[in-house]
C-alpha cells in the first residue's frame, strides 16, 4: 500500500514547497522558512513592492496574457532591475502559493519550486 504524501507548505520568502521532515514534528505549525538564507532575509519592502508589481501588470492586461518577471523588476528597481530578478521570481512563487498566479514556461504551467530558465506569469485558468 503506498504512503500517504507528507504534509507540505511554501515558504514564506521564496515560494519553495517546504515538506514536512520528523525534526519539525512538534513545532510544524511554526515553520515558516526553507532554510537559514531565507530567514535570514525575511520578507521585506521591496518583496511587497515586487508581488503589488506583479499583480498591477496582470491586472493591466487580458485574462489570457502573461507578464515576464522582469518588467515587475523594472517597474520596482528602475535602473538596478537586473539585482531584483531572483527576488521578482519569488515573488511569483508566493502568488502562485497564493492561488493568485501561475507560472508558466513555452505555455505550460511548470511547478514554482522546480522551474528553471526563463518563465512568465499569467492568472489562473
Amino acid at each position: 500500500m503506498p504512503r500517504p504524501p507528507l504534509p507540505s507548505k511554501p515558504c514564506a520568502r521564496c515560494g519553495r514547497t517546504i515538506i514536512w521532515r520528523k525534526a519539525w514534528a512538534r513545532d510544524w505549525d511554526s515553520v515558516r522558512w526553507c532554510s537559514d538564507s531565507c530567514r535570514k532575509h525575511g520578507l521585506g519592502d521591496v518583496d511587497r513592492q515586487l508581488e503589488a508589481s506583479l499583480e498591477s501588470l496582470l491586472d493591466g492586461r487580458s485574462a489570457s496574457a502573461s507578464v515576464c518577471p522582469s518588467e515587475a523588476a523594472r517597474a520596482v528597481g528602475s535602473d538596478d532591475w537586473s539585482d531584483l530578478m531572483e527576488p521578482a521570481r519569488m515573488a511569483a512563487r508566493r502568488l502562485v502559493a497564493k492561488g493568485r498566479a501561475e507560472i508558466t514556461q513555452g505555455g505550460h504551467v511548470v511547478d514554482p519550486s522546480r522551474f528553471k530558465g526563463p518563465i512568465r506569469v499569467r492568472r489562473p485558468r
